[in-house]
C-alpha cells in the first residue's frame, strides 16, 4: 500500500513537469500593470535659445518690443518663436576673466575693485551663480561657480598679478565649465574678459578658443587694459573678434579709473536683453555650425547684437 502511494505522487510530479525544451508559460502581470494604456516615451526636442539686445543709432537700449516685431532666421531660413521674454528671468551663469600676467600690473587694484562691485551688482541671490578664473601663463579657478558675492570678491582680492599670458586657454577653460550647466536653453551664459588681449602662453589658438564660447552658447564682453580708449592695439582687435562673433561688447577705458564705468554698462545690458527660443526646422544634427540672425521688422535703424550662431547635435 505504501509503495503504491509513493509511486503515485512521482507520477503526479512528473506530469506537472514541462517536457523537455518547453518553456514554461511566462506568469502574467497582475490586472492593474496591464491595463490599456499605450506606452508613452519622453524625447526631447533640440531648442536654440538666443539673448540678444537691441540699440538705436545712438547706442540706446531700446525696450518694449513684442514677440512680433522680430524675424529669425537659420541658415537664412525663417524660423517659428517658440518662446519670448523681454527682460529674461532666465539665471545668469557669469565667468569673469582676470588677467593677472605682468603686463597689467598697474592697473591691476582697479580691475579687482571694479570686477567686485560688478558681481555684486548684477549677481541675483539663490538665482545667478558666477565664478573667477585667473590666468597668467595657466588658466585657473579663483572661485568656482557660486552666487555668495563675498565670496567671489574675496577670490578676486586675493589674486596677484605675474607670469606670461595664456587668454585663449582661460576661455576655453571658462567655456567649457559654464557648458556644463544643461539644459543650455535654461541658462544664460556669460564670459567678461578683463585683459590687453596680448596671448603669449596658449596651447589653443584663437579660433579654438571662439569654438569653445560657441559650443557653450557663451556670450563674451572685454574691458580693455591697454589703457589708450581706441582699440587700435593687436590685444584689441583680438578682443573684438571674440566679442563681435558671440554677441557680446568690447569696451576701450581711456584710463583705469573708467573700468567700473564699462561694468556697469555691461550690467545693464544683461537686465535689458531680449530672449528667444526656438525649435530648428528643419532640425539637422549635423555637428556643424549654424548660423542664425535676428531682425527688427520694420526698422533698419536699429541694431540687433546677437551671437551669430550654435553648434548643433551629432545625430
Amino acid at each position: 500500500m505504501r509503495s503504491w502511494v509513493l509511486c503515485a505522487a512521482w507520477a503526479a510530479l512528473l506530469l506537472a513537469m514541462p517536457a523537455a525544451g518547453q518553456q514554461a508559460p511566462p506568469s502574467q502581470p497582475p490586472a492593474s500593470a496591464q491595463g490599456d494604456q499605450p506606452t508613452r516615451f519622453s524625447v526631447e526636442v533640440p531648442r536654440v535659445s538666443m539673448a540678444y539686445s537691441v540699440t538705436d543709432k545712438k547706442g540706446r537700449f531700446v525696450t518694449g518690443l513684442a514677440k512680433e516685431d522680430f524675424d529669425v532666421l537659420e541658415n537664412g531660413k525663417p524660423q517659428t518663436i517658440a518662446e519670448f521674454t523681454a527682460e529674461p528671468t532666465l539665471p545668469l551663469r557669469v565667468a569673469v576673466l582676470i588677467d593677472t600676467s605682468n603686463s597689467i600690473r598697474e592697473r591691476f587694484r582697479f580691475e579687482q575693485d571694479a570686477a567686485s562691485q560688478f558681481l555684486g551688482e548684477v549677481l541675483r541671490s539663490s538665482v545667478d551663480k558666477a565664478m573667477v578664473v585667473s590666468f597668467d601663463s595657466t588658466a585657473e579657478t579663483a572661485c568656482p561657480l557660486t552666487d555668495d558675492t563675498g565670496k567671489l570678491a574675496n577670490a578676486i582680492n586675493g589674486l596677484r598679478p605675474g607670469g606670461g599670458t595664456a587668454m585663449y586657454d582661460a576661455l576655453r577653460f571658462a567655456s567649457d565649465r559654464l557648458g556644463q550647466e544643461q539644459p543650455s536653453y535654461q541658462f544664460r551664459r556669460i564670459i567678461v574678459i578683463v585683459s590687453d588681449g596680448e596671448d603669449n602662453q596658449s596651447r589653443a589658438t584663437r579660433d579654438q578658443a571662439l569654438e569653445g564660447a560657441q559650443v557653450a552658447d557663451t556670450v563674451i564682453y572685454a574691458i580693455s587694459t591697454n589703457n589708450l580708449g581706441q582699440g587700435d592695439t593687436d590685444g584689441d582687435k583680438v578682443l573684438k573678434y571674440f566679442t563681435s562673433q558671440t554677441g557680446g561688447k568690447a569696451f576701450f577705458p581711456f584710463q583705469v579709473e573708467d573700468l567700473s564705468q564699462s561694468f556697469d554698462v555691461i550690467a545693464e545690458e544683461v537686465r535689458h536683453q531680449y530672449n528667444i527660443v526656438y525649435r530648428p526646422e528643419p532640425l539637422i544634427n549635423d555637428g556643424q555650425f549654424h548660423h542664425v540672425e535676428i531682425r527688427v521688422r520694420g526698422h533698419k535703424e536699429l541694431t540687433v547684437r546677437a551671437r551669430s550662431g550654435y553648434y548643433a547635435r551629432r545625430s
